[in-house]
């Protein structure tokens, strides 16, 4: 399908979904667009029971667009460059331990929990999958997805201080689930038994220390042209550019494109905006990458929404997916709580804290796209089948909730 066409046929179907959504359903912006796309998708999935004609017009438009390549390669960029732009880095430092230890030791332990737990599901179920997949498919599930909490907890009586620490963890947590996901892919390409633990560490620390190393590199960068001038245009050209040309670079050297491009949100977000631009440029630069934010979202979310048309749901899938979103949920309030025992701030991080985190730690766009992107097999369609499953939970009932529980626990 030509690409105009089809990028007209999805912001049309954003547009009159956002308006009614606004107008009627009164949701959140991305829980209302992919509440609205999911029933969609059931009343065509329902039409095709009855005459097939629409459709096979539906289901050629969604398989027209690779979603898993879209977002990877071309959304997933912008949308962590927008959301670290208006993270407080002052605050998140204050926070560093704790947002190093959720980032990272808890999404490590997170995929070893639930890998294991969906490794003994699946063989009772008469699945064959082996446990190095099952830890494949929680690295895919285990990162989560801040875009439709923040906004809710922005309204919370939540401390300053865990608030930064969440959106600095699920900003992280992002790039680290996808380097997990990147090396766990390459292990098994290359054969684990052709593998030591040094090799594999390797393959690990070059995505993240290359990947910081080269957000670090392009931010100051950035830094160093945008203090010479004084042109909104050319500064907000300029953060465009080193976006959409970083994740060229990084899968030029190997290392993690999402974690250079949130170092680059972060240094231009506070040191650039602060101390580089003007007030005009400043207010240019975040109207414009908000615009970009709720604009990406809108077409994400629609996807999400109308990749239902294109899924099989079996009974068993059914049954190991209803257990797998609990275990998630269990998986993820372990892997939270253990780090909390060491962190000396006993009052800010303590068990309330691993609930909300829990409960509000959403899955989205990033888990389906990782999901989808799995090489063909035996066990994809069950792995996409729950995992989408998990997605759907996540954002409308987490998603729809997470406000009240942080009001009754503050």
């Amino acid at each position: 399908m030509d690409i105009l066409l089809l990028l007209t046929i999805l912001i049309g179907l954003c547009a009159v979904f956002s308006f009614i959504n606004i107008r009627y359903l009164k949701l959140p912006p991305a829980i209302g667009l992919m509440f609205i796309s999911l029933i969609c998708s059931l009343l065509i999935i329902a039409e095709g029971k009855i005459s097939s004609t629409f459709y096979q017009h539906i289901e050629h438009l969604v398989k027209s667009i690779d979603f898993s390549q879209t977002l990877l390669n071309v959304m997933l960029g912008f949308l962590l460059f927008a959301g670290s732009l208006h993270v407080n880095i002052k605050e998140m430092k204050k926070q560093r331990a704790a947002v190093l230890s959720f980032s990272t030791l808890s999404v490590a332990l997170s995929i070893f929990f639930f890998g294991t737990v969906m490794w003994v599901l699946f063989k009772m179920f008469n699945y064959p999958v082996d446990y190095i997949y099952c830890l494949w498919f929680g690295a895919l599930v285990s990162p989560t997805d801040p875009i439709a909490v923040i906004g809710i907890l922005k309204k919370s009586n939540m401390p300053r201080e865990i608030e930064a620490t969440i959106n600095g963890e699920s900003l992280f947590n992002d790039g680290i689930g996808v380097v997990f996901f990147v090396t766990i892919g390459q292990v098994i390409h290359l054969g684990i038994e052709n593998l030591s633990v040094a090799e594999v560490l390797f393959l690990f620390c070059r995505e993240v220390i290359g990947g910081l190393g080269l957000g670090l590199i392009l931010g100051y960068g950035a830094y160093y042209f945008i203090r010479k001038i004084d042109h909104y245009q050319t500064e907000v050209l300029l953060s465009l550019a080193l976006v959409m040309g970083c994740g060229e670079v990084a899968h030029l050297f190997h290392v993690s494109g999402p974690l250079a491009v949130i170092v680059i949100g972060l240094i231009l977000g506070n040191k650039v905006s602060k101390t580089a631009m003007s007030e005009t440029t400043r207010d240019y630069h975040s109207k414009f990458w908000e615009l970009i934010d709720d604009f990406l979202n809108a077409i994400l979310f629609v996807l999400i929404g109308l990749q239902m048309v294109l899924l099989t749901f079996i009974a068993n899938y059914i049954v190991i997916g209803v257990i797998a979103i609990f275990v998630l949920l269990v998986c993820r309030y372990l892997s939270l709580s253990i780090p909390i025992l060491f962190l000396r701030d006993k009052k800010l991080f303590n068990k309330r804290t691993a609930l909300i985190m829990t409960w509000g730690g959403l899955r989205g766009g990033l888990s389906v796209a990782l999901t989808l992107s799995l090489p063909e097999g035996s066990y994809k369609e069950i792995i996409v089948s729950i995992t989408y499953m998990i997605v759907i939970f996540s954002i409308l009932v987490q998603g729809l909730t997470t406000g009240k529980l942080v009001k009754k626990l503050y």
